[in-house]
């Protein structure tokens, strides 16, 4: 017949168990996240070592051979664990934590398992355990608020760090009790006591909202990702069409308001499909690339680029007039001229069209405008490429539709 503190062990076992295997299965079908949870998926499983070691040692009794041996390895595994969340945590946030710390805390907790394993000096163990674990906790709710503050930008971001303040208060308690009262605290630990049913359903708690707050991180990133995907091309990284049009609308939002000026500027890279057909479409793809990250080095940030389909770029130019436009154009023009792409063991050079159009208040709407400065861009392609043209106002010429060149 089980007692109450091992049934308890026994469903904290069962239940980190089957979170393992839940972290696990996240691991195979996240591939981004896979170190994280991989590290997660550890952190359930050797938690659910320490209490299936415990119960042991409860079950075996007070002073059967080896009982001080298994509850040892309980507490080095509890404390494995939370160095795996821990861990996992530095792969979810991208930081590099390093191994010494963990190592001399890991080392920490070893050697007060072996002198521990005098039942007189078990305080010693818990203590140091507690100890360790409050260092962590802390350690983890730190960076959990950083990165819900600074990278998620979310509005209480002290609510993911919470959690884990509040696993470091509780075993901040139980370093206490075992240093304020040691032989008690020995006692019922080596028992079946009312601490260790307390101690087992608040870890039950504690261990939910654990997984529950690394849940939530999981969430929200591939909430982002999902968000940002949306909005930005796959290959180059820049805005898509769709959000290059809501920049667009908005700012023709705010022009109309307070009479901001804006520009657009329209590219196009020369002879696109003989890259193609030359190098193949590996060679097209870098190139677009390459365009992408000079246009990104070239602008400013209030500034927003995008590709509009195919070889096209749209770059918007908030409170810029046409004649500060055209400069940037030229100057752009002429440094994609000059800085060559490499790919591979190939160098290729290649030149863009620009067009070049200023918001008219009161004549153009965004088609309009779009459209006179997809005309001068026709026309640098008619005037030999490696041009930029400017739209003056003029009514855009009919014409069939521009094929990529």
């Amino acid at each position: 017949m089980l007692s109450a503190t091992e049934v308890a062990f026994v469903m904290l076992a069962a239940m980190q168990a089957v979170l393992a295997l839940l972290w696990g299965l996240a691991a195979w079908w996240i591939a981004g996240e896979r170190r994280a949870t991989l590290h997660w998926a550890a952190f359930a499983a050797c938690s659910a070592l320490m209490f299936v070691l415990l119960a042991l040692a409860l079950r075996q009794g007070i002073a059967a051979p080896g009982v001080e041996l298994l509850r040892a390895a309980g507490n080095v595994s509890g404390v494995v664990a939370m160095l795996a969340l821990q861990r996992g945590v530095w792969c979810f946030i991208g930081r590099d934590g390093g191994w010494r710390g963990q190592a001399l805390a890991l080392a920490a907790v070893l050697a007060a398992a072996w002198i521990g394993l005098d039942p007189a000096a078990g305080w010693l163990r818990v203590g140091v355990n507690s100890a360790v674990l409050v260092v962590v906790c802390l350690a983890v709710a730190l960076d959990l608020y950083r990165h819900a503050r600074d990278t998620l930008r979310l509005r209480w971001p002290l609510a993911l760090a919470l959690p884990l303040a509040f696993g470091a208060a509780g075993f901040a308690a139980r370093g206490l009790r075992a240093l304020l009262q040691p032989a008690s605290v020995a006692a019922e630990m080596a028992a079946d006591s009312a601490l260790n049913v307390g101690m087992a359903f608040g870890y039950v708690v504690l261990m939910l909202v654990f997984h529950a707050t690394l849940t939530a991180l999981l969430v929200t990133r591939l909430v982002a990702e999902l968000q940002h995907r949306s909005r930005h091309d796959t290959l180059t990284g820049l805005l898509n069409r769709r959000a290059m049009d809501e920049a667009l609308e908005a700012q023709l939002q705010r022009s109309l308001r307070n009479g901001e000026a804006f520009a657009v500027m329209m590219i196009d890279i020369d002879h696109f499909k003989s890259i193609n057909d030359r190098h193949g479409h590996a060679v097209g793809d870098g190139a677009l690339r390459h365009l992408a990250s000079l246009l990104r080095a070239a602008v400013r940030e209030v500034d927003r680029v995008a590709r509009y389909g195919g070889e096209e770029f749209v770059v918007l130019l908030p409170d810029v007039s046409l004649t500060d436009a055209q400069p940037l154009a030229e100057r752009l023009r002429e440094q994609v001229a000059r800085q060559g792409h490499v790919e591979g063991t190939l160098a290729l050079a290649f030149t863009v069209s620009i067009g070049v159009a200023e918001w008219r208040p009161g004549h153009d709407d965004l088609a309009q405008l779009l459209s006179r400065a997809d005309a001068a861009l026709y026309r640098a392609k008619q005037g030999g490429r490696d041009r930029v043209e400017v739209s003056r106002g003029e009514r855009p010429p009919a014409r069939e539709p521009r094929v990529a060149a």
